[in-house]
Order: structure tokens, then sequence, then C-alpha cells
């Protein structure tokens, strides 16, 4: 697109090509290379990790140390022009979402201390764990696969890959649920007694999104990035205005500071919310000064921080106990401009499952098919036929998770964000910087994220069995 204006003697604005920006991370998420329309590369790849000990993918030989590159720069990814200002929005548009809206339901279940003194916590581990893997990435300059490739073997490639591939299609499946449950009580609001099940509104996506997941160049999204952010702003402002409208005519609702019954839930939330380690790597790339990284990635971490722990804890002050899973329901359902918030907010989420499926349907079209489809209309339409399967596949999960929408957010965190977040960064880490006190903060983060996923996924399915 970029590259068409110039070519017409137009030049990109700054907020598009931003945008583009962000569709290309996308591309290549997680550092892979999943353009479709580039032809195989990745395809290539996945099939052609060899363990370390067996031959020409081990480059950490005796000889090397923790600052020398396990790849030859011949086979580096060229560094990117953004500027640290750029990285900024690029990490901003990576985190603010739909997670934002669970987290005052999330509030609800760990109680408001807790729950602000943990997203804190778990907002700093997350930080000190992308950092590990940026410095990871300075030793084995490769995709977050590959450098589990290199270090671990192939098998820690296909756990990477597998890992990034069920948290973004968990992410489809909430984003689902999310829009369903908007949709239902927007048409109940508005047309009293006309009340179709939470099903229906999860098919009816479908229309939306099944030609939109036939698209293979990314770039083509751009129009509804664009949209998506600004409806999903509007969302914010709106909300924060009537938290403050409410406590202040209202006052401070029934809450707990601890909820001793359901803190555990809060937990994968938490983490569901900040996982955005799939993009850190692209980020990096796309850095003129790449140096400076950390810096920005601290700066945009206090600063979601600060949004996500207020948003959460002014909506759960306001509403209490009867804050809901999703807390746009909490809104006055017969006002119009809550009705026109529902709607622009649904719109933006919906515009944004397209983007977030599509690493993971690359990724498992890949392990099914091992040629490309560009010149070949066969296997092009029936890669066609198995996103349109992967689609219905989605829907169903986002089907049966029904009203606890707020425990299949959790569990995606527990199942699939944990080891992304936490564990496999440390596990790289501990690889390539062998340093006794460094490898201590190693095995403690992988601990950490061993012990919180199977403390959190047993909790949560005891939880939803319960209720």
């Amino acid at each position: 697109m970029i590259m068409k204006a110039e070519a017409d003697g137009r030049h990109a604005n700054i907020f598009t090509k931003s945008f583009i920006d962000f569709l290309a991370m996308y591309g290549h998420f997680a550092g892979e290379d999943l353009d479709d329309e580039e032809g195989g590369d990745f395809e290539e790849r996945i099939y052609d990790v060899e363990d370390p000990a067996g031959g020409r993918s081990s480059q950490s030989s005796s000889s090397s140390t923790e600052v020398t590159p396990l790849i030859p720069k011949s086979q580096q990814t060229p560094q990117g022009d953004a500027s640290p200002s750029k990285a900024v929005f690029l990490l901003l548009k990576s985190f603010v979402g739909t997670g934002i809206m669970f987290l005052p339901k999330a509030f609800q279940n760990g109680g408001l201390l807790f729950s602000s003194v943990l997203l804190v916590t778990i907002a700093a581990i997350s930080l000190f764990s992308f950092l590990l893997l940026v410095e990871s990435r300075e030793v084995v300059p490769a995709s977050f696969g590959d450098i589990g490739g290199h270090l671990y073997g192939k098998w820690m490639r296909w756990a990477v890959l597998f890992s990034i591939a069920i948290s973004q299609v968990g992410f489809v499946c909430a984003y689902m649920s999310f829009v369903a449950t908007n949709l239902q009580a927007l048409t109940r609001s508005i047309f009293d007694g006309l009340d179709f099940p939470s099903y229906f509104y999860v098919l009816v996506q479908l229309i939306v999104f099944i030609p939109l997941a036939m698209i293979r160049n990314i770039a083509r999204l751009s129009f509804t990035a664009v949209v998506a952010d600004i409806f999903i702003c509007f969302g914010l402002i709106y909300l924060y205005y009537f938290d403050f409208f409410t406590l202040a005519t209202s006052g401070l609702s029934d809450i707990k500071l601890f909820n001793e019954k359901d803190f555990a839930l809060f937990i994968g939330t938490a983490v569901f919310t900040f996982e955005g380690i799939g993009l850190v790597i692209p980020i990096t790339e796309s850095m003129k000064e790449p140096e400076k990284f950390p810096k920005v990635l601290t700066g945009v971490m206090i600063g979601i921080t600060a949004l996500f722990t207020s948003l959460g804890a002014l909506s759960y002050a306001a509403f209490g106990s009867k804050t809901q899973t999703v807390v746009l329901l909490n809104l006055p359902q017969k006002s119009h401009l809550v009705q026109s918030v529902q709607v622009l907010y649904s719109i933006a989420i919906m515009l944004s499952i397209p983007l977030q499926l599509f690493p993971a349907i690359r990724i498992m079209e890949t392990a099914v098919f091992t040629r490309s489809g560009k010149y070949n209309p066969t296997i092009k339409w029936t890669k066609n036929m198995f996103r349109t399967i992967t689609l219905f596949g989605c829907a169903a999960i986002a089907i049966g998770a029904g009203d606890d929408l707020d425990k299949f957010v959790s569990m995606v965190g527990s199942v699939a964000c944990i080891p992304l977040a936490y564990i496999f960064p440390a596990m790289f880490h501990y690889k390539t910087h062998p340093y006794k006190k460094s490898r201590i903060f190693d095995v403690l983060l992988m601990v950490f994220g061993l012990v919180t996923c199977f403390y959190t996924t047993g909790n949560t399915i005891y939880e939803w069995i319960r209720s």
C-alpha cells in the first residue's frame, strides 16, 4: 500500500504508515515469516530445524559465548528504521484490546487490593521476561521458534509454535464470545422481548470473518485496524467517564479487598491481558536503534499497567458485586450513547479478530500443507476450506464458553500465555547467558511459570465444573 502510494507520486502519512507497520508485525509474528504472499520460507523452516547435537542448525558450539551470535549475519533479519516513538505506538497497539474489558470482573474475582498489587507484580514479571527474550535474541538473532530450535532442538520450535497458535485461537474464541455477549445485550435493550440465544450471535459473526480469513496479504487489513483502534479509544474514554460519574454520584460500591474464593481466576486473566510477547521480536527488528527497545518497552509497560490497574479498579469500585464479565454490560443499557459504545466496541473487536487469527492460521497451515497454494488453485482452495473449518471450530469453542467467559479467558491465559510469557524466555536465557547469577533468576522464573500454570489451570477447571 505504501509502495503503491509512492509509485503514484504520493507519500503515505505517518498515521497510515504506522498502521501498515503494525500489520507487518503480524506478518512476522514472533519473528516468523508468516506472509503467505512471499512464498514458503516459513514452510521450509518449520520442517528443517535439527537438534543442537545433530548438525547445521546448532550453532551453539563450545566456542560460542553469550555475546557471540549463533546465526551468521547473512541469515539474520535486516534491521528496520522505526523510531522509538513509532515503537511506542506499535507496543500500545499490541497490548490494548479486549483484555482490558475483562479486568473489572477479574478485579471482582481477586479483590480490589489483591488485584491491584498482583497486576503490577505480573506486569513487572512480564517486563522482565520480555527483556530476557530480547537478550536471548541478541545471541540467537532469529524468530521466537527458531531460538528454541537452535538451543533445544526442533521439539522446542514446535512447542513455541503450538503455544502461539493455541493462544491466538484462544484470543479469537474469547473475542467472538465477547462480541456475542455485547450484541445479545444490545438486541435486548433495543428490541424489547426479542431474545436470540447467544450461539446465534456467534454464528452470525462468521458471515464477516470467513471472507476476511481468505485475505492473504495482511496489509489489506489496514483499514480495519485503523477503525478498530478509533472505536476502542472511544469505548475506553466513555467507560472512564461513567466510572467517575458513578463514584461521584453513588459512592463506593460493595467491594472486597481480597476474594479468597475466586482469586486464582484473576491470575490467568491478568496474564491474558499482558500477553504481547509475540510482537516483541518483530518490533525489536523494526527499530533503527534496537538497543533503545528495553527503555521503550519499560516505559510502555508502566503506562499500560497504570491504564489497566486504574480501569479495573475504578470499574470494580463503581459496580462492586454486580460487575459483569464484560463491563460494558454494567452501563445503562437503554442509553443511546451506551448502545453506540457497545456497537462500536463490538465492531472494533470483530475487525481485530482476523488479525489475531492470522498467525495461528499460518502456523497450522504450514503444519498441514507442505506446498504453497500461490500457483496452485486446488491447494489454495483447500487452504480456504481449512481456514473456514478453523473459524467454525473457534465458533464452537466460543459457544461452549457461554456464560463462563471469565473462566475461559483465565484458562487461555493459564494454558497458552504463561508458557510463552514466562517459561520459554527463561529457558532460552538460561542457555544463552550461562552466568550463575543470571541463571538463578532464570530458574526462578521457570519455576514461577510452571507452578502458576498448573495451579491456575487446575483451579479454573475446578471453578468451571463447580459453576
